[in-house]
């Protein structure tokens, strides 16, 4: 997938294209089914499919104050956007200067001069250019003006998606809600990893650096990879969480490449034990005290929480708390010891 950051990175010979418009934030099931099929769709006109996307998010430029945690940065965002068959990724900064674009400008200087589009694909509820001025209509007629289709996208839910998901999605949704990042967020705020992971369609992830903490977690046995604040990834509720570590560092064929998937407890919160007052996203890897992560790059894929985050009346009750903890994300994951990231069979 290529992926542009610039008009002039595109090349002048570029097109016909399919194309479509949105922040796609953590590329849920509903993005994946609508860009899938206009991904099929592409193909079967000889045309390439395109997504048009902002960084960072208009809600950041426009709300600063009062913007959502985004679910996705825009690595784990192009790397999912990939995933789908996308041939071009158009990644936009997204500014007030941008943003005071006309629709009929944004539409001619994107859609058509450039990405040579064929057909615009869109929801009903799509507005672009200055204060949101375009709506459906709006493309509508720049379409007939410019020689492009417009497609319009209904909302995709569960079921009328092309990847329904499991007779448990179905029960866990017995008011069919419609796939939205939304949604997303409202689960990862109450903690519910497993549902927010049948809406997206895969484990939640955090992406940062590792940094140095207090080293108490290695002084009581359990060393742990605190993730650095400009880690990406919206943090859910506070607790403890089964997961996996991914080292970014290191992939299949590399030496050492069975340390790039490992079985992780991962700890969100103050560490109100020690009387901390910083929120924390510190993980650690099964029955290894040996890993040297510091600024690596790592993912956190978050697969089930366990509880909620505990004050202890001493460390010897903290202490064995987590090895109760380290015993259940174990059996959550299959991960035997010293496994290091191969579950059990």
């Amino acid at each position: 997938m290529q992926v542009w950051r610039e008009l002039s990175d595109v090349p002048a010979d570029f097109g016909p294209s399919v194309v479509t418009i949105g922040n796609f934030d953590g590329v849920h099931r509903g993005h994946v089914g609508v860009l899938r099929r206009m991904c099929a769709d592409a193909a079967s006109v000889g045309a390439q499919a395109v997504a048009v996307t902002f960084s960072p998010h208009p809600q950041q430029v426009h709300r600063p104050d009062t913007a959502p945690p985004l679910l996705t940065g825009d690595v784990d965002r192009l790397e999912l956007l990939e995933q789908t068959g996308l041939d071009a990724v158009l990644l936009l900064e997204y500014t007030l200067e941008f943003a005071r674009q006309t629709p009929e400008e944004f539409v001619r200087r994107y859609l058509v001069d450039v990405l040579h589009a064929c057909t615009v694909v869109v929801g009903r509820d799509v507005r672009f250019g200055w204060n949101n001025s375009g709506d459906l209509s709006t493309m509508v007629a720049l379409g007939r003006e410019h020689g492009f289709e417009v497609e319009v996208i209904d909302d995709v839910t569960p079921a009328a998606s092309a990847d329904p998901g499991s007779a448990e999605d179905r029960v866990a949704d017995p008011l069919r809600r419609r796939w939205s990042s939304t949604w997303v967020r409202e689960l990862l705020e109450a903690g519910d990893v497993v549902q927010a992971a049948r809406v997206l369609g895969r484990p939640h992830r955090l992406r940062g650096v590792v940094v140095h903490g207090d080293a108490r977690g290695r002084d009581l046995g359990f060393p742990t990879a605190n993730l650095g604040p400009d880690a990406t990834g919206m943090v859910p509720a506070d607790g403890v969480y089964a997961g996996w570590l991914r080292r970014t560092s290191v992939s299949a064929g590399d030496p050492g490449s069975a340390d790039d998937v490992l079985p992780a407890a991962v700890s969100i919160g103050t560490n109100p034990t020690f009387d901390g007052v910083e929120r924390r996203v510190e993980a650690y890897v099964l029955d290894r005290t040996d890993l040297d992560l510091y600024d690596e790059v790592v993912v956190l894929e978050l697969v089930e929480r366990l509880r909620p985050t505990l004050r202890f009346e001493s460390i010897d009750d903290l202490v064995a708390r987590m090895h109760e903890d380290v015993a259940q994300v174990r059996g959550i994951l299959g991960a035997q010891p010293g496994a290091g990231g191969v579950p059990a069979a």
